[in-house]
């Protein structure tokens, strides 16, 4: 299998750092022709294969300039989110609407408005970064966000199958990255995740899961829930107070 990016151009949401630094760096070293580093505020780049992109994914105008910038993306690495502290469903209405504009209608906006680019390169490839959080029963917004998300992306799937586009849902639990940073658990490096992630968009995969925890939750998704749901409560105490 070739897994190399080559001849590809590729843009990566919330690209400064964590995940989005790696999917940047491991585009470059896999071969692909052009990476666009989008974030709020982007950093500046070693390699001139790099360029980065002013984006945020909350500005409709935003995403439009870089649709207008970046007409040549062939994979869409849509990677940016936020996991505020102290984030809950029972918290502030309006913190709980940030989250979901920048985790669920950032994410969609940036998917529906680089769609016809994609299709203008033969379909491509979206590339929409999950979480297992998905499927836990954990009471925060940012769980419930990434669950809205696990269902728009299985939703783009269909709505682009036409167009040859393949959607891919990255799924994973802790990673090493400062997002994380606050919980002392056991977490997978970002450098796995995105090679993982990479070879899934090589290999034609529409579902990536990154680590063994999200491999074995998925695979008990089919049990009753008055057994899977109490059985969560219990990994989840060292998480949920």
């Amino acid at each position: 299998m070739n897994q190399s990016l080559d001849g590809r151009t590729v843009l990566v949401t919330g690209a400064n750092g964590g995940l989005g630094e790696q999917f940047v760096l491991q585009a470059l070293e896999r071969g692909a022709t052009k990476v666009y580093a989008a974030a709020r505020t982007p950093k500046r780049w070693d390699d001139p294969r790099a360029q980065p992109l002013p984006l945020d994914i909350t500005d409709s105008r935003a995403v439009a300039a870089a649709v207008t910038a970046a007409p040549d993306v062939d994979l869409l690495i849509n990677n940016a989110g936020i996991a505020p502290a102290g984030d809950s469903i029972a918290g502030p209405e309006d913190e709980l609407h940030r989250i979901f504009e920048t985790n669920f209608f950032g994410t969609l906006r940036v998917a529906n408005a680089f769609t016809p680019v994609l299709a203008a390169h033969g379909g491509g490839t979206l590339l929409n970064i999950l979480s297992s959080a998905s499927w836990v029963n954990v009471p925060t917004g940012y769980a419930a966000s990434k669950a809205a998300m696990w269902s728009a992306t299985n939703a783009l799937r269909t709505q682009l199958q036409g167009q040859g586009t393949q959607v891919i849902g990255l799924l994973v639990g802790m990673v090493d990255t400062p997002m994380a940073a606050r919980w002392d658990v056991p977490k997978v490096s970002a450098a796995s995740v995105v090679a993982q992630a990479y070879d899934g968009v090589a290999d034609g995969s529409i579902e990536v899961l990154a680590d063994e925890p999200t491999r074995h939750l998925k695979s008990r998704l089919n049990t009753r829930a008055e057994e899977f749901y109490p059985w969560l409560d219990e990994q989840l105490r060292s998480f949920v107070p």
